[in-house]
């Protein structure tokens, strides 16, 4: 396996588990960071989305004593069953409506105006959520949630699909908007991830197995290590940041990562196709 596309495969770990997270879109973070490597080819597509399955360790190993728990518990009590009953919930919209329109979003939404579009327009919700609305949480921890809550952030999850909207931002940003604290939207946007990103995976490995073979394995093991450790890092960070701060920062962030997004793409210096 050559060192240079092992090296690749490091970047472009970190960058996956550095903002899956994240209110700011890792699809847009990979695209760029892919093309500037010269690492954007069908296979380093599906690269880039089975790598995803190691910052979802991270999550596990974040939260391995509450995920232990209810499934130990799942069998005689309520709160786990329901806890499970709601991320399950959460997840099927985005199962239901990604097999659906999952080639139409491929082909039609992956172009600079629409990523860019998407990265402003989700900065200014942020910042109006944060300073305008700013919304008194009904719900404090994710075992308050009820089904209804679990579905109605489920369909926000959706808007994830959008390039450069931000599964994490959609999820984190709307559940505060339907009623839970900060802390309860973004714990839930994580468990919410273990599903629908496992579940994207292994679509993707499966429809373009025939672009795979044995050899791609170091290649996706270093990418898949590195995501976990970097994902890791981050959801342990971001847990502590949302102690005390908003995400206005992310907002702005956004905004300047849209106009580098147009900025790429004027200049040619990134192709954002999908």
């Amino acid at each position: 396996m050559d060192i240079l596309l092992l090296l690749k495969a490091v970047v472009m770990g970190v960058v996956e588990g550095l903002t899956e997270f994240l209110p700011i879109s890792s699809t847009g973070h990979l695209i760029l960071t892919g093309s500037l490597l010269n690492f954007d080819d069908d296979k380093a597509k599906v690269f880039d989305i089975a790598i995803q399955t190691g910052a979802i360790f991270a999550v596990v190993l974040v939260y391995w004593h509450k995920i232990r728990d209810t499934l130990v518990s799942l069998p005689h009590q309520r709160q786990a069953q329901r806890f499970a009953l709601n991320v399950l919930i959460g997840f099927l919209p985005a199962m239901v409506i990604g097999l659906l329109v999952y080639k139409t979003i491929k082909t039609h939404l992956f172009n600079p105006p629409v990523v860019a579009g998407a990265f402003i327009l989700g900065a200014f919700i942020i910042l109006w959520v944060e300073k305008v609305a700013k919304p008194v949480p009904r719900i404090l921890e994710v075992d308050d949630m009820t089904p209804l809550d679990a579905l109605k952030v489920g369909l926000v999850q959706c808007l994830g699909m959008i390039p450069g909207t931000s599964r994490s931002g959609a999820t984190i940003i709307g559940g505060m908007l339907l009623g839970l604290s900060r802390k309860a939207a973004t714990e839930f946007s994580f468990f919410l991830a273990i599903p629908t990103l496992i579940g994207a995976g292994v679509y993707s490995l499966y429809k373009e197995r025939a672009l795979l073979s044995l050899a791609d394995l170091p290649l996706f093991g270093v990418g898949l290590v590195v995501s976990f450790i970097s994902a890791w890092l981050c959801i342990r960070w971001l847990l502590r940041y949302i102690a005390t701060h908003s995400f206005v920062g992310f907002a702005y962030y956004r905004i300047a990562f849209g106009l580098v997004v147009l900025l790429t793409a004027w200049t040619g210096v990134v192709t954002w196709a999908a």
